[in-house]
């Protein structure tokens, strides 16, 4: 895991020049890899790879990038893990390509000079960006894996030269590139809560989509496409025909073996623990695959509405792992609120960002690589709009929609606080009841199931999906979040808050074959009557008893409402009156300053629409 950098001229250039800024361009990637660093560079096209290395992998100094193939070829700089490495070497032997050294970058170039690249990618159990230079064709590769779990953005500028980095902050580090905020990107972000690949905050950069691979040669224009496409994916996978028992049989076995492969490291390994379904069954999965030595890793917080540290020493005990409940109190969060426009690099406003770095932090003292659940809410069906959509939808798109939105229009009227208040004395409420009806009012008052979505995803509504997806509806959405949300927020986020502190993060739920399977499930085994994760909650039975995570969804997140009316009221205010907002030209200011009327009286909830303008201008204010 590491932070890859460089540029390429197309032209020839001084190869000590190309040096100094590829070096730069690394340095500003320093906290991503801080255990070497690395520079390499060919005057006569023109072309400089740089290389932060966080070592996982082979520690030696055979591991160091960036590597050359053995023929000389090839030269690339790797951000990433390829699990099955060990496989794909006696691959390689058996077809007269032995590896030299140890290292899953090395079985990286020789499956490149074996196979060539775009045969070589689909053979990879792994998660990687990287930038190869092919030294005979004269022509510069930029990848990225599968999910999007490894970030990379790059751009053209107005002399066709090419700047690439694992963040937008090493782009900057160049030099001889004026950024320039597109106006385009940050409505998006203020919809969506993060920017949409391939979209950056800048204009002319891109982020490489998931499955993304460019070529580009000494001349002419780049070449995009798709060497993976996860709705592709899901259109064409046709479901199996599992019962239950074999479906929770078949998950149950291949994220055994997705954990398996991803505990291999030269250095010490844990998994975060929430208490959900799917940390838990990472967790159970790592405790089978390494007995004795599993280590779980908890954030635990003063405010018991957020606090699910009691929930996972439980899940813990029962699997008989090791435990650590890493506490948090309010004040380290508050101290870390005006770190976060640096940490993420671009706006972000996800709000679960704050406890992710805590965690990532406090989890890093202890070892250098942490496995997560993440994905396994988008490939299993874990959110409430999955369940609207598979339960639901299918009635509700029955009822006339002027009756639909009469209805939503009543629901929406009432605030979601006053709906708490009134509904959770009642047996069986949800824990916020007001959201959930208001998610529901956000269904009914939707046009066509692409509309719902849109509603469901964005704070206006206005987006619509993107490209050819599934016709059922659970089927429809899955994808449409593994497609982005997964990695525009999700995998962003993690990526950003465990890389601020050289932590490598692994995701199990996303291997490939685990995609694979998540989309040849029938819906219906997905979500049931009791919920949704159905096939992913039974597999986990098998080795924890019900009552221990059969509970309802928390959500990793701080109460972000309450703390704007009160610990970061003046903190928020003072950013809502800055005048690098009302000079940006980016927000209603006037409108902004609405919305904070209403929700500091408390009339209504307006965090999440809040946090997105506070990130932004907290942004603004970092750049200065």
């Amino acid at each position: 895991m590491c932070g890859i950098a460089g540029l390429f001229l197309r032209r020839p250039g001084a190869e000590d020049a190309l040096l100094a800024r590829a070096a730069a361009m690394g340095a500003a990637l320093a906290h991503r890899g801080p255990d070497g660093a690395g520079a390499w560079a060919d005057g006569e096209a023109g072309v400089a790879l740089a290389h932060r290395r966080l070592a996982i992998i082979d520690l030696s100094p055979g591991g160091a990038q960036p590597m050359a193939s053995s023929c000389g070829r090839y030269v690339v700089s790797y951000n990433g893990e390829i699990y099955n490495y060990r496989a794909l070497r006696a691959e390689l032997a058996a077809c007269g390509r032995p590896v030299q050294g140890e290292s899953d970058t090395a079985v990286l170039l020789e499956a490149v000079a074996q196979w060539g690249v775009a045969a070589a990618l689909p053979r990879l159990d792994a998660m990687f960006a990287f930038a190869l230079w092919d030294r005979a064709e004269r022509v510069l590769w930029l990848a990225r894996d599968h999910a999007g779990i490894k970030p990379l953005a790059w751009t053209v500028l107005a002399d066709g030269s090419v700047l690439f980095g694992s963040e937008l902050r090493a782009l900057e580090a160049a030099g001889g590139w004026s950024s320039e905020i597109d106006a385009e990107s940050v409505a998006a972000y203020l919809r969506h809560g993060c920017i949409p690949a391939p979209r950056t905050v800048f204009r002319g950069v891109r982020k490489l989509p998931p499955g993304g691979l460019v070529r580009i040669g000494m001349a002419g224009a780049p070449e995009e496409r798709r060497w993976f496409d996860v709705l592709a994916l899901a259109r064409e996978t046709v479901p199996a025909r599992l019962t239950p028992a074999e479906a929770a049989a078949a998950v149950d076995a291949a994220l055994a073996e997705s954990v398996r492969a991803q505990l291999v490291a030269d250095v010490p390994v844990g998994a975060f623990l929430s208490g959900g379904v799917d940390s838990s069954s990472v967790v159970a999965a790592m405790a089978r695959a390494s007995p004795g030595a599993a280590h779980a890793f908890t954030i635990g917080f003063d405010d018991p509405a957020y606090d699910e540290s009691e929930d996972a020493a439980r899940i813990a005990g029962a699997l008989g792992v090791r435990h650590t409940v890493l506490r948090a109190t309010e004040a380290e969060a508050l101290a870390l609120v005006d770190e976060l426009p640096r940490v993420y690099d671009e706006p972000f406003a996800d709000s679960s960002q704050l406890p992710t770095l805590l965690l990532a932090r406090l989890t890093r003292a202890h070892v250098t690589v942490a496995l997560s659940g993440d994905g396994g809410d988008e490939l299993f069906g874990g959110y409430r709009r999955h369940v609207l959509a598979a339960r639901l939808w299918p009635r509700l798109a029955r009822v006339p929609l002027p009756l639909r939105r009469a209805l939503a229009g009543a629901i929406g009227a009432v605030p979601p606080g006053w709906w708490d208040a009134v509904l959770r004395p009642l047996p069986r409420t949800p824990r916020r009841p007001g959201e959930t009806l208001h998610k529901l009012a956000t269904v009914l008052a939707s046009r066509d199931l692409d509309a719902a979505y849109a509603r469901l995803t964005t704070t206006d509504g206005v987006v619509s999906p993107h490209g050819e997806t599934p016709g059922d509806p659970l089927t429809r959405f899955r994808a449409l979040d593994a497609a982005g949300y997964l990695h525009d927020d999700v995998l962003t986020k993690v990526d950003r808050a465990s890389m601020n502190v050289a932590l490598e993060v692994r995701v199990p739920m996303l291997s490939p074959a685990m995609m694979r399977l998540a989309f040849s499930l029938p819906p219906d085994l997905l979500v049931r009557a009791d919920g949704g994760k159905a096939v992913l909650r039974d597999a986990l039975a098998r080795h924890l008893p019900r009552p221990l995570f059969e509970r309802e969804k928390t959500g990793f997140s701080f109460p972000v409402g309450a703390w704007l009316r009160g610990p970061l009221r003046g903190w928020a205010e003072d950013r809502l009156a800055s005048r690098r907002l009302r000079e940006s030209g980016l927000v209603d200011a006037a409108r902004a300053a609405r919305l904070w009327q209403e929700h500091r009286a408390g009339r209504r909830d307006h965090a999440a629409a809040l946090w997105a303008v506070l990130m932004l201008v907290a942004w603004l204010e970092a750049r200065a």
